[in-house]
């Protein structure tokens, strides 16, 4: 599993207060991604970097720091 990975997400869930589900939605249009990462599931190295710079969008457009800075 990609510890930094979903390390990214449950800080974006953490600086959002959104739910695992909508997160899903959100970077995959998958409800389901996030537990399924939880539960050892994987993705596709281009769908990582997709749903990373998802993320890194979404931050920028809630005018959230970066999830570095976070």
């Amino acid at each position: 599993m990609d510890h930094a990975f979903l390390d990214a997400i449950d800080s974006f869930i953490a600086a959002t207060g959104l739910s695992e589900h909508r997160v899903g939605i959100i970077v995959a249009g998958n409800g389901r991604l996030v537990p399924r990462l939880r539960n050892g599931g994987r993705v596709w190295p281009d769908t990582k970097w997709r749903i990373l710079e998802k993320l890194r969008a979404e931050r920028e457009r809630r005018n959230l720091p970066p999830e570095d800075a976070a």
